[in-house]
């Protein structure tokens, strides 16, 4: 027996997002947190970019974090802006937000709507795993039995360690200051040339306190720092400390870039800074993190909901690990641009010259966004394994929209031709049918317009999993491979847990 079917080490964004996921698909989840509350130390990390903005859109709780963040119609790339407000997506800007209010919202969705547990002051020292489950020891000397453990436990993962998995990479280069304090004289606000700088907290507000990013002039690997070491790099870049005082928080990360060799051994997987660790250039860590949270959830779910065998996890690897690779990759050419040195100076000044025509910009922007990502789910229409654009539709009940359709996060048949047109029976505990219509172009951020299919078949994380005709024969083998054969039940629909009852498929018009 087991006390959960997931526990999940880390309630981080990345963590709170598994537990969101997990808990919508009706899993018994709990989350293992260290820290006591769910407060930062304000402002470490913050924002969304498009993609992760269009996912928690998909949840219906997007609203929740517009509503106290700043949205810019840029991305930043080696220094510089990027516009993307022509881009082909409802939310093109980046969504400024610091980290513990991204949390604390995500905390209440998780913990409050969805009634996922967490577990506070502990967290998981040891682990051992068997074919049926895996035995967790935590903090307090108590233990629990899962199924499945994640670790979302950051770039140090007890999880990733004890599981025996490699973390290959690159040493750091570059160390940075950075930290949330009080000044007596009026700081110069913006950016440097070599990236960071100083900025108010709440720009809204003006004042202090300021948090303030700055390169150190020699590597530096010990997280140990104190205001002496920022009042001497202040001064080092800017010929003065502007009375730099009231440390609310002061920290140091470097450019360090690894990246797990396997996102799963066994029944133990990772996600975010666990997987993968690299520089802040782009603003990308968080976000990968999420989106790592909402490939993954839905696969597990249906492995323990026995409506798919544990092969489908092997998908999570395949497809995020690239993704990963990606990030780690152009962070690190970021970095290469920001030396201050007579050729990278060169070379920056060369890229920032491709940057300004408009291909270069949409790919840069589209990658550093997540617009663009697309998994290799082989061949077929050209929206195969791509984000499914938000489009408006028509239905009988009225008009509405994609993601306004997948709150509930289940997979989706999207019939855009004739009503009847395909038998979903065999799916209907697990896929939902849509009948509608939709007018207009079809357009992605870097294809450009594509042709509209007469049906699309949409995974829970947003991705397409099938376009085409609805008479294709590759339509019930994707929904084999996704989302389980036709000829069983899920463990969920026949023990009556929470979700869509055998029988007839409903259509929702």
């Amino acid at each position: 027996m087991t006390d959960h079917a997931v526990i999940i080490a880390g309630g981080g964004p990345t963590g709170l997002m598994l537990g969101g996921e997990l808990a919508l698909a009706g899993i018994d989840v709990v989350i293992v947190e260290p820290r006591t509350s769910q407060d930062l130390d304000g402002s470490r990390a913050g924002g969304f970019h498009s993609r992760t903005i269009e996912l928690l859109d998909q949840r219906g709780i997007a609203e929740r974090f517009l509503s106290e963040g700043q949205q810019h119609p840029f991305v930043g790339y080696a220094g510089t802006f990027l516009d993307i407000s022509d881009f082909p997506t409802r939310h093109n800007y980046i969504l400024g937000l610091w980290q513990s209010h991204i949390e604390r919202i995500l905390a209440d969705w998780v913990l409050g709507d969805l009634g996922v547990p967490i577990l506070r002051g502990r967290e998981v020292v040891a682990f051992a795993q068997d074919d049926a489950g895996v035995d967790v020891e935590l903090s307090d000397d108590t233990s629990l039995r899962a199924e499945y453990l994640v670790g979302c436990d950051g770039g140090r993962s007890l999880v990733r360690k004890t599981a025996g998995i490699d973390f290959p990479g690159w040493d750091p280069t570059t160390s940075h200051l950075i930290a949330e304090v009080e000044m007596d004289e009026e700081p110069e606000i913006g950016m440097r040339p070599e990236g960071g700088g100083i900025g108010p907290v709440n720009p809204a507000e003006g004042g202090g306190p300021y948090r303030v990013v700055l390169m150190e002039q020699r590597v530096e690997r010990s997280n140990e720092v104190n205001l002496r070491d920022l009042s001497e790099a202040l001064i080092a870049s800017y010929g003065t400390d502007y009375g730099v005082h009231s440390p609310i928080w002061i920290s140091r990360f470097t450019d360090m870039t690894r990246q797990a060799a396997s996102y799963r051994v066994g029944r133990v997987l990772l996600a975010g800074d666990a997987a993968h660790v690299h520089g802040p250039q782009g603003g990308q860590g968080l976000n990968t993190g999420v989106q790592d949270a909402m490939n993954l959830g839905w696969k597990l779910a249906q492995v323990i909901n026995e409506a798919s065998p544990q092969s489908l996890l092997d998908t999570y690897h395949a497809e995020r690990h690239p993704v990963g690779a990606r990030v780690l990759e152009n962070t690190m050419a970021q970095v290469a641009l920001a030396r201050i040195n007579e050729r990278s100076q060169a070379l920056r000044q060369t890229v920032l010259d491709l940057l300004s025509m408009d291909e270069p910009r949409r790919r840069i922007a589209g990658m550093i966004s997540g617009l663009d990502i697309h998994y290799d789910l082989g061949e077929g229409h050209p929206l195969l394994g791509r984000r499914m654009p938000d489009l408006d539709l028509q239905t009988a009940d009225g008009p509405n929209r994609v993601y306004a359709l997948m709150h509930d996060a289940r997979p989706m048949l999207l019939d855009l031709g004739e009503s009847g047109g395909v038998d979903l029976s065999p799916w209907a505990d697990r896929v939902r049918l849509v009948d509608a219509s939709h007018d207009g172009a079809w357009e992605l951020p870097i294809l450009g317009e594509v042709t509209a299919p007469s049906g699309v078949l949409i995974r829970p994380d947003g991705y397409v999993a099938w376009a085409g005709e609805l008479s294709d024969p590759n339509l019930p083998r994707a929904l084999d491979t996704w989302f389980g054969a036709a000829s069983g039940l899920s463990r969920q629909s026949r023990e009556g847990l929470p979700g869509k009852p055998p029988g007839r498929p409903s259509r929702d018009r």
